[in-house]
């Protein structure tokens, strides 16, 4: 028996996530210490901020929130003008995150990102020159514009947090996250991303375009002037790591973590699909689904948010045997085998 009507219901075993949202200011100040609670509030205040200046998005909105709890990075597809820029600007902002910008170009070293020694005739020494991978929010904009080994350089230091630069080695900032952007496949002059450092991304989301309600309020409000212009910091880095620290202890019950191995293995047989989805793809849909719960203001986690964010972090992990391997193709095959397994009961 599929026990998705029982979720959806909330009659089955766990309580539904529109329920534990509901209720989750209340949910919240009962089970949170008291450090934790004040910066998840200050929170909500950063993904109102951000839904006013993204517009029609909230999805997004939450998605990259939960990343941000997760400690993992993200990659936006879309085509050019839709806002990815401007809601990793909106998000280094409201964070007071310490924030950096590259334009990924076929030209573009790998010690463009990492930085280098310089060489100082004054001192008669070389002097290491850090590059802007050194900070806590870096957007690589149209990362698939820059040559394979640039990209390497990047997502390697995104996997390892740590850069070796001429034999010597450098720790990263804490928390460091990646925003990274790429046009669609097929634009002119782009470098597709392999399948292993596909892998290297929590989430791959797509942006879309607006709806033309939020499309006109967009253009009203930026009429005048650009709201990203008047955003503040309402929350520092330092309780953002208070909040990533929570989410790494939020309970995960062994039948969450059967139907995450129950969906792993569904993709692992799916005639649709080459390549199913691997262990540490199984490991991140449960990081994410810790801190989807967190975010919602609970300490355990739901089957519900393992079903909510299955697409966007397993999606680009798996590989479809059409030529084509499209993110919409990939990511309608995961939502059919997300609909079609059944939520394991036994422990």
């Amino acid at each position: 028996m599929n026990r998705l009507a029982d979720i959806e219901s909330g009659t089955g075993p766990f309580p539904t996530v529109k329920n534990a949202v509901d209720g989750a200011s209340k949910g919240a100040s009962e089970t949170m210490p008291a450090e934790v609670l004040a910066a998840w509030e200050k929170l909500q205040d950063v993904a109102t901020q951000l839904r006013s200046v993204i517009r029609g998005k909230d999805d997004v909105v939450e998605l990259v929130l939960t990343a941000l709890l997760a400690e993992g990075s993200i990659l936006l597809e879309d085509v050019p003008g839709v806002g990815k820029t401007t809601l990793a600007k909106s998000v280094a902002l409201l964070i007071d995150m310490e924030y950096q910008r590259i334009q990924c170009t076929p030209d573009l070293l790998p010690g463009d990102i990492l930085g280098g020694s310089i060489y100082r005739p004054a001192v008669g020494e070389f002097e290491f020159r850090p590059g802007p991978v050194f900070c806590n929010l870096l957007v690589a904009d149209e990362i698939n514009r820059a040559s394979p080994r640039t990209q390497s350089a990047l997502l390697e230091a995104m996997a390892e947090t740590q850069v070796t630069i001429e034999g010597q080695r450098y720790d990263l900032k804490h928390p460091f996250i990646v925003i990274a952007t790429q046009n669609p496949a097929g634009f002119e002059g782009t470098f597709p991303l392999p399948e292993s450092q596909l892998d290297r991304f929590l989430f791959r989301l797509k942006m879309d375009y607006p709806d033309p309600v939020s499309e006109v309020d967009l253009l009203v409000e930026q009429s005048e002037h650009e709201p990203v212009r008047d955003l503040t910091a309402v929350m520092h880095v330092d309780e953002l790591e208070i909040l990533q620290r929570w989410v790494r202890s939020i309970r995960v019950d062994r039948k969450v973590a059967s139907y995450i191995v129950a969906l792993a293995t569904a993709t692992r047989h799916d005639g649709r699909l080459r390549v199913g989805c691997s262990p540490r793809g199984c490991k991140m849909l449960l990081r994410a689904a810790q801190a989807h719960a967190g975010l919602s203001g609970r300490d355990y986690v739901l089957p519900d948010d393992v079903q909510h964010l299955a697409t966007a972090t397993l999606g680009h992990r798996v590989s479809s045997r059409h030529a084509s391997h499209a993110m919409d193709e990939t990511g309608q095959v995961i939502a059919s085998i997300v609909s079609q397994t059944e939520i394991p009961l036994g422990g």
